[in-house]
């Protein structure tokens, strides 16, 4: 039994090198367990070879299945009991600072860009983030930190533990949870002086424009063409800016779309062919980056709703991390974008 065990163990940490899903793993050691099954039911003869009968595998099964279930169950509780404090929560307020407040955000207030009108409209603002992995994550805690009054966070995944490395906004503890109740409890730890709205689903087409007007700003983090070009027409029709991270290996990139300047699909008119613009879990990505990168975005939203300093609007800031490199480029509107242009 040992030796399959042991097999067992290296398909799942093998998997894990990959950066195979933890259901794809499960799934290779559930066939492995079948093919026991399955010698030993034909061959009861290999009883002693594979280390046990076909009743101690059966009996090993069962076990494996009550523990795997009550995990299981376990952060469904946990996330519906979130949801629930989330959905009772009174909502906070967005009037006039209380005295914990003003201490916690003496260092904002001394900054003449920011100071007290702008830390206010940074109380009084309402910014959602698209994706809280990578890139949301950061985003999320600084946008929370900052004393940004209502932060919403739309994402459809659960925590998993090939996030840990980059997602900093979940912990091993949560494994299992729906990102956006992590990241809420991660904000809510941070700052409970905020109003947190998590969305555990997928941002479509039914709900996009609906969820962007209730906003002011847009972050969006994802990791696929269709959400953000949804996204960039959703910013468009309510006329609220987005600005856009993206990250592969060790460079990321970011830029603020709308107002007078270029949107998204002035930029990126079509989505690159398969296999040209690999996600993480296909090309990789440097954990620290999706820091740097998540940070530049909560920096360049606290920028805009202050109103202070030059947002990236019509600039694209590109860094290279491998060799420590910054670069800045000029970008412009499209007369013929079927976004934003003239058609």
């Amino acid at each position: 039994m040992i030796y399959v065990l042991i097999l067992a163990a290296g398909l799942w940490f093998l998997g894990r090198e990959m950066n195979v899903p933890a259901k794809a793993r499960w799934l290779m050691i559930g066939l492995l367990y079948v093919a026991v099954l399955g010698l030993l039911v034909l061959r009861p003869a290999l009883a002693e070879p594979l280390g046990g009968s076909l009743g101690e595998w059966l009996l090993l099964g069962a076990l494996v299945a009550v523990v795997l279930g009550y995990r299981r169950g376990l952060g469904g509780l946990r996330a519906r009991a979130q949801a629930r404090e989330a959905a009772e929560a009174p909502p906070q307020t967005t009037g006039a600072f209380q005295s914990a407040e003003l201490e916690r955000y003496a260092r904002h207030i001394m900054l003449r860009e920011i100071g007290g009108p702008g830390q206010k409209r940074l109380k009084q603002a309402k910014v959602l983030v698209i994706g809280a992995g990578g890139l949301g994550s950061p985003a999320c805690l600084y946008l929370a930190a900052a004393g940004v009054g209502t932060i919403g966070v739309i994402d459809d995944d659960a925590v998993e533990s090939t996030n840990l490395q980059r997602q900093i906004a979940h912990t091993d503890a949560r494994i299992g949870v729906p990102k956006v109740f992590s990241a809420e409890s991660a904000m809510r730890d941070v700052n409970p002086f905020i109003e947190v709205r998590p969305y555990h689903r997928r941002l479509t087409e039914e709900i996009a424009a609906g969820l962007v007007a209730e906003y002011d700003l847009v972050l969006d983090g994802t990791d696929n063409f269709d959400t953000r070009y949804l996204a960039n027409r959703a910013c468009l029709a309510a006329g609220v800016p987005l600005i856009s991270g993206a990250l592969t290996q060790w460079e990321g990139q970011i830029s603020v779309f709308g107002g007078d300047g270029p949107c998204y699909r002035c930029v990126f008119p079509e989505a690159p062919a398969p296999g040209l613009a690999p996600s993480c879990a296909e090309a990789g990505v440097l954990g620290p980056l999706t820091g740097v990168v998540g940070s530049m975005m909560a920096v360049e939203a606290v920028k805009l709703i202050a109103e202070a300093g030059e947002p990236l609007r019509g600039r694209m800031l590109i860094y290279d991390a491998l060799y420590g490199e910054v670069r800045v480029i000029k970008l412009s509107k499209r007369a013929d974008c079927p976004d934003c242009g003239e058609a």
